[in-house]
């Protein structure tokens, strides 16, 4: 169960990736107006980074503290991630999306979502098995 979080977590980072770069190519954020937080959007991919680095430790040393240090800053990057979620779907097509904020790709939001999804369940359950060792 570690190995597949592990690989989850390295194909959501991959896929938040892309949707960062395609952001910043197409202009990133409106000189005057975005619905993203500047905090929430260089905090979301940095928090996640940073997470996968708890666990790739866990996975280094088996030590519980890491596990539940990863689970940790992971659930607050799925705050984030939904944070950025809700206000893409919402303002998308809307009368409040702007430029780049309304451009990304559908099926790239989705995957990275879902894949992100497991991943939380996947670091979640491992964290349980752990405590229960």
């Amino acid at each position: 169960m570690e190995i597949a979080a592990l690989g989850a977590w390295v194909v959501a980072s991959l896929g938040g990736g892309h949707l960062l770069f395609n952001w910043l190519a197409k202009g990133g954020p409106p000189a005057k107006v975005t619905r993203f937080p500047a905090l929430v959007v260089a905090g979301h991919p940095l928090l996640g980074i940073a997470g996968l680095a708890a666990w790739i430790a866990y996975l280094a040393t088996a030590r519980a503290a890491y596990v539940w240090l990863a689970f940790a800053v992971l659930l607050v990057v799925t705050f984030q991630g939904f944070m950025l979620f809700t206000r893409w779907l919402v303002g998308r097509g809307g009368r409040h999306a702007r430029g780049a904020d309304q451009r990304f790709p559908a099926a790239a939001v989705a995957v990275h979502a879902a894949v992100a999804a497991a991943t939380f369940v996947l670091v979640l359950l491992s964290a349980i098995e752990v405590t229960r060792g």
